[in-house]
């Protein structure tokens, strides 16, 4: 698979409106956009630094994989995941993960916040780091 570059780093967070306070206020980024992924459970707002993203993941329901995430780390939050934009697309990467021997989350790349296709790596095949693959299908 070809990785071009981080596309984001998600980080989980209980509460969106706090996080983003951080980022500007004491860091001074900005946040440049706010989504809400419904069939994910997650509302998302993205911060810029130099040419990566940090993805804040909000849970919209107690159900949402990130509300578990929140809740297994004390209520706190934390690093979610790291992705990585895919030159070949998220479908052939997927294929070449798995004929590696490499777990998979989604069998089959689905829609993500800002248009993306994704699809996730297992942590228990990927150094134990959630791994996210992206692609813009805008740019093929």
């Amino acid at each position: 698979m070809k990785i071009s570059h981080i596309e984001h780093i998600g980080i989980a967070v209980p509460n969106l409106d706090e996080a983003i306070a951080y980022y500007e206020n004491v860091l001074g980024l900005k946040c440049y956009k706010k989504e809400t992924v419904e069939d994910q459970k997650v509302t998302t707002a993205f911060i810029k630094v130099g040419d990566v993203k940090i993805e804040l993941l909000e849970p919209t329901c107690p159900e949402s994989t990130i509300a578990k995430f929140i809740e297994k780390n004390g209520g706190k939050g934390g690093m979610h995941h790291m992705a990585f934009a895919v030159e070949d697309g998220v479908a052939e990467a997927l294929a070449e993960a798995e004929a590696k021997n490499v777990r998979l989350i989604d069998k089959a790349p689905r829609g993500g916040a800002e248009g993306l296709n994704i699809a996730f790596l297992h942590p228990k095949t990927t150094q134990a780091v959630l791994t996210e693959l992206c692609e813009d299908p805008s740019k093929k």
